[in-house]
């Protein structure tokens, strides 16, 4: 705990302190109508808290797809509850949710998507490396085979497996250059053949 931690608890532990005491001298003689009220009003706290931190869990997805008037498909991805876009693609059958990474160079699979695929880790050449904003890592290509996009085929594209833990998978600039527009408009992203 910093310092700055401390003294910001010991700040809401005295203005605590001062709020109860201020209910205990007002309610006397009512202290069991008091303690209903405040285990009422904690109630409704909890509650409002633990739907806030469910609400991301019942959030749409933020992807979803669709076409512009002269028939060419667009792929239209909005922004997630954690600010970023997310775009999912079927890798031989099996789904795989990327987060897009405009400052990432490659496609780059999690530990547990890498799993998902059966991509054993352990037998990789890792020959390459990445920087990343936990440090360098060292990197295994990976051929990711039938990839397709709402049902288009992509074909066979190239990936990178890290030998670090990384909790999402990400599609970084080598993936957006298979597009010829990508635009970000306010809370949407847009990508367009």
């Amino acid at each position: 705990m910093t310092g700055d931690d401390f003294a910001r608890l010991a700040y809401l532990l005295i203005l605590g302190s001062a709020i109860a005491g201020w209910l205990v001298v007002e309610s006397r003689g009512r202290m069991g109508q008091m303690a209903r009220q405040a285990l009422a009003w904690l109630l409704i706290f909890v509650g409002l808290a633990a739907a806030y931190g469910l609400w991301q869990d019942f959030a749409p997805s933020g992807q979803r797809q669709s076409f512009a008037l002269d028939g060419s498909a667009q792929v239209v991805l909005n922004r997630a509850p954690d600010t970023h876009f997310y775009l999912t693609l079927d890798v031989s059958g099996t789904p795989v949710r990327f987060m897009v990474d405009t400052g990432a160079t490659g496609i780059v699979l999690s530990d547990r998507d890498s799993d998902r695929l059966g991509i054993d880790r352990r037998s990789l050449a890792y020959l390459g490396e990445a920087r990343t904003a936990n440090g360098i890592i060292r990197t295994a290509r990976v051929t990711l085979r039938d990839v397709r996009l709402d049902g288009a085929s992509l074909g066979d594209l190239t990936a990178w497996v890290g030998d670090g833990p990384l909790g999402v998978s990400l599609l970084g600039m080598d993936f957006l250059n298979r597009f010829e527009r990508v635009e970000m408009l306010r809370d949407r992203l847009v990508l367009t053949p």
